[in-house]
């Protein structure tokens, strides 16, 4: 009897592990915060740090998913009406943000950087921005971070990069403020020779994949497939594909 008890226990954890995910799951992320998530011009596929971390934990959790790109603001409203059940977006784990969503371990660490046209020897850190003109992207640390400490005559919000950094070369803004990954990769690529990085790095902060509250399970699976990928080199091989340095 006790030998078919454990046999029936055995089957059961079988048929739970090839059910637990035999829906597919949508995974949102950002349409446009390169280098964790932005649309390849090439392939018209959308890929990033982001993406591909989020491809190899699905794969050790043995879940199947769609990609859902949406801009930044809605993600924790869908989460929280269950229209959406992941959210990888280069999210900040924030008190407020906890309250309402469910976040894993954080998996990168960031900051914030102000960012100015080459030419502005004006502006040298956040001190600097009282009375100038701020762009930055809606929904964001950043938002709440320039509110609070620029004591800007106008802050400018965006719901991409694109429009934010745009806003800036085109003299409609005297400063960016934004996340210090997505600030060094604008400066290394579209705005190369363009722009500097004035002050130091501003509010250190984590990023954390998001799910519905209550996820208690969910989040248990992503940190262990986390940390797994962390152990066996394929965190750091996806780190210094996207950032070009190890993985802090």
């Amino acid at each position: 009897m006790k030998r078919i008890v454990t046999l029936l226990l055995a089957a059961a954890l079988v048929v739970s592990a090839a059910t637990a995910f035999a829906g597919k799951l949508v995974v949102a992320t950002d349409t446009n915060f390169p280098p964790f998530e932005f649309k390849d011009p090439a392939s018209g596929k959308h890929t990033g740090f982001d993406v591909e971390l989020w491809d190899a934990i699905a794969k050790e959790i043995g879940a199947e998913y769609d990609l859902q790109p949406m801009d930044f603001n809605g993600i924790i409203p869908g989460l929280q009406s269950s229209q959406i059940d992941v959210g990888i977006a280069g999210m900040t784990i924030k008190p407020e943000r906890a309250e309402v969503v469910d976040f894993s371990d954080p998996y990168y660490n960031a900051g914030l950087l102000v960012l100015v046209k080459a030419d502005n020897d004006a502006v040298n850190g956040i001190e600097d921005l009282k009375g100038k003109v701020v762009s930055t992207k809606t929904g964001t640390t950043s938002e709440d971070f320039v509110k609070a400490n620029a004591q800007a005559a106008d802050i400018k919000l965006f719901p991409n990069n694109d429009a934010m950094f745009m806003e800036l070369l085109s003299g409609g803004a005297d400063a960016v403020v934004f996340d210090s990954p997505v600030i060094a990769d604008f400066m290394n690529k579209a705005g190369k020779g363009q722009v500097k990085v004035v002050g130091p790095l501003y509010q250190g902060q984590s990023y954390g994949i998001a799910f519905p509250k209550g996820s208690t399970e969910m989040v248990a699976k992503v940190n262990a497939a986390l940390a797994k990928l962390k152990e066996n080199g394929t965190y750091r091989a996806l780190y210094l594909k996207w950032f070009q340095t190890e993985p802090k």
